[in-house]
Order: C-alpha cells, then structure tokens, then sequence
C-alpha cells in the first residue's frame, strides 16, 4: 500500500467505504458524506505517512539458543560466509547523514541508509528506493539496533550512526576474532550454567541447552573492568552486608570523607580494625591512607551497595554478582558503570531459579526472609557454574548476526570500540 499517491489511496477508501456501505444496506450518499468528512477532518493525521504504520513494528532477533551452545560455532561460520560474500561485492555504503531523521523525513542519504539495510539483510529488497523515511525502513533501523545491543527506538544518533559505518570486512574480522572464543567455549559446560556476557552486559540462565532467562547487567567500566572467569555459584547471602574493596577505600570512598565527613554516616557504612573492633570515623585521619588498613562494612538495607541479594561464587579476582539500588541504571544504552563486579536485573527471578534444588527456598520464603532485613546466608545444593565472557559477536539458529561495542578494545581494532568514539 506505500506505493499509492494521495489520489489512489483516496479513490481506494471511498470504494471501500462504498462497498462497505453496501453490504450493511447503507445509501452510497450518506456513506460518502461520511467518509469525505473523515478524509477532510484536520483530526485525521497524515495518512501519507502513516499508512503502513504495521512496519513500525521491530521484528524479533532474540533466540532461546544460548550464546555459548556448541552449534553457535556452525552458525558464526554460516555467517562469515555471508560477510565474505558481502565483502567480495564491494561491502555497503557508508550513510552521510546532515539532520535526524524520523518517519516522513525526506534527505538523499535515506537511499544510502536504505542500501546499507537492505546489503545487512534488516531490509527486504522489494522495499522501494525512496528517499522518504517510511514506516518500513523504521523498522529496519529498528532491528539493525536490536540485532547490535542498542534499543530499538528508531532514532539514529551518534551510536547507531557509527555502527551503521563500520565496514563490512571490520564485521567479518570481528566475527572471525569471536569465533575462536567460542570454539573454545563450546565443550559441555554443565546441564544448568549462568552466562555473563560483559561487552553485552547481558546475562543468560541456560538448562538442557535452552536459555530459561534472560536478565540486563551492569558490568565493569573501562577502567575497573569485569575479568573473564569460570567458577561456580556456591552461595547466596540475602540481606547482605557489603564490604568495600580496598580499591573502591582509596580511590572513592576516602576522597569523599576529606569532602563530607558525614559520608559513612550517612550510607551505614562502619569501620573495624584488623581485630574487629569498631572504630569510629571521626578518630581517622582523613587526610591520609591510613583508612585503607580498615575494614569498611555497610549494614543490610535498601541503601546497601548490594541492596537485597549477594550472589557468591570461588575467584581470585574478588568479584561477584548482586541487586543494586539503582535500578535505573538497566535503562542505559551503555550499561558499563560497576568496579568489576556484576548487578543483575530482577535479581530475584535468577536467585529463585539458583535455588530451585535447594530444599525450602521458594520465591515466596526468599521474599519473606528479604523483608526481615536480617543477613541470610544460603549454601546452594548443587553449585552452579558461572562463566564471564567477552563475546562481542556472533549468530543465532534463525541466523540472525549480533554485534556489540568491544568495550574494553580486545577485538584489537578501533572503530569497534562505539562508546569511546562517539561519546
């Protein structure tokens, strides 16, 4: 129907409206007396524009595959295959934007972003060569955003622009780097396992080769980054109390205390020596690093750094998984805010399907011993391992081809490190 002019998409609603009319036994005059006045209303919005509303729609990329099952292998080469293809035939156009586009916009660089969708396989072919940002090529954008971790709004800003520009044979090196992560992740990792994907800061709970959820994380920023690591989740303290790293004392919480002296005070954060007696704050001398040799304690509670759930596992590198406070944060497009550890989305939902073989931990005990407020420590059954990756490419069984920024730069090339180039 996007092919039609104003005076064909007029003519084909007034015989519909006729034919209609017809069938309910309603006089042709009076049926177009009321549609003319549809037509003619300023209320009615602008049909050229949004006639084919329906391609507004972003079509799905997800997969219950998960991310490190041994056929991803399979399905990244099928992928390189076509990016060698692409290559061969001279890659897609770069897209020149001079305004923000939205659907109606009219700018010669929609063919460009056209031809660039259509070479990606986000747009079908048959969608017309028009430089009119229609309600389909929405779409495309859409679910170029989705398919590269970004949400799906549509608006092309710096990000998307950047990654619309990397090239062609960037995106097939990057698949060819990812592709040997994965093949060395690709033996039996455990019927049940938790995947962190960092460059994603996406989290995968997978059983019988099947992702069962998916949750939003927080992971390290640039330079307090998450590791990579294998281990297994062993315990799950509910309540908990957060102690902070000697990393977090000295780079930011004792340039607070010279600034606010009321910091710790304020947060229920409590100072103990190596002995376990408590010190009081205002007996430190902040102008120094002494405090560095204390141990900094912060009480159970909604403003706990952890706020409801510490999820542990064994690692040399003192991380692990939590709740946060600050739930808005899961918002972002660039969820890279944490010092190494890992916040999870509806923390809860993962707590309970960790604890599902442990006797007497239902969602509904979790939630009430949550709302005790009293430090709970749960040893699981059966430990579950746990695997943080850095997997910034690769395909799905639809084979739908996924991209993310290369955060930390180990891709080794620049033009994949987004954020660091556009914001």
């Amino acid at each position: 129907m996007s092919g039609f002019g104003k005076s064909s998409r007029r003519s084909f609603l007034k015989n519909a409206g006729v034919l209609g009319a017809l069938a309910a036994g309603i006089a042709p005059v009076r049926a177009q007396d009321s549609l003319d006045e549809i037509l003619q209303s300023p209320r009615r919005g602008n049909w050229d524009d949004q006639f084919d509303a329906v391609g507004t729609r972003a079509p799905s990329v997800k997969s219950r595959q998960p991310i490190l099952s041994p056929f991803t292998v399979s399905y990244v080469e099928r992928a390189m295959d076509v990016y060698r293809d692409i290559v061969a035939r001279g890659g897609w156009p770069e897209v020149n934007l001079s305004q923000r586009l939205k659907v109606g916009s009219t700018d010669p660089a929609v063919r460009q972003l056209r031809s660039r969708l259509i070479i990606s396989g986000d747009l079908p072919r048959n969608s017309g060569d028009s430089d009119v940002f229609d309600t389909f090529l929405d779409a495309a954008v859409k679910r170029f955003q989705l398919r590269h971790g970004m949400p799906a709004d549509g608006v092309i800003g710096n990000v998307t622009l950047a990654a619309l520009n990397v090239s062609a044979d960037v995106r097939l090196g990057q698949l060819e780097t990812n592709l040997i992560r994965l093949r060395s992740m690709s033996g039996f990792l455990g019927d049940r396992y938790v995947m962190v994907n960092i460059p994603a800061a996406e989290i995968e709970a997978v059983e019988n080769g099947r992702v069962a959820q998916n949750h939003k994380a927080i992971v390290g920023r640039i330079e307090r980054q998450t590791p990579i690591l294998n281990s297994k989740i062993n315990q799950i303290i509910l309540n908990p109390y957060w102690t902070a790293p000697k990393s977090i004392i000295q780079k930011d919480i004792i340039p607070l205390m010279r600034k606010d002296p009321t910091y710790l005070t304020r947060n229920s954060i409590r100072l103990f020596d190596q002995q376990g007696n408590e010190v009081p704050p205002e007996t430190v001398d902040w102008s120094t690093d002494e405090a560095v040799d204390l141990r900094f304690r912060q009480d159970p509670g909604k403003i706990n750094a952890m706020a409801s759930t510490k999820i542990n596992f064994p690692n040399p590198h003192a991380v692990y998984m939590h709740d946060t406070p600050q739930q808005s944060l899961f918002g972002q497009l660039l969820r890279f805010e944490s010092s190494g550890c890992v916040r999870v989305q509806d923390v809860r939902e993962l707590t309970t399907w960790l604890l599902r073989d442990t006797p007497g931990w239902s969602r509904a005990h979790i939630e009430q011993v949550i709302e005790t407020g009293e430090n709970t420590e749960i040893e699981l059954s059966e430990p579950v391992p746990v695997y943080f990756v850095y997997i910034t490419a690769w395909s799905t069984d639809a084979g739908v081809v996924h991209f993310r920024d290369d955060i930390y730069g180990r891709d080794g090339v620049d033009a994949l490190m987004l954020s660091s180039n556009t914001l």
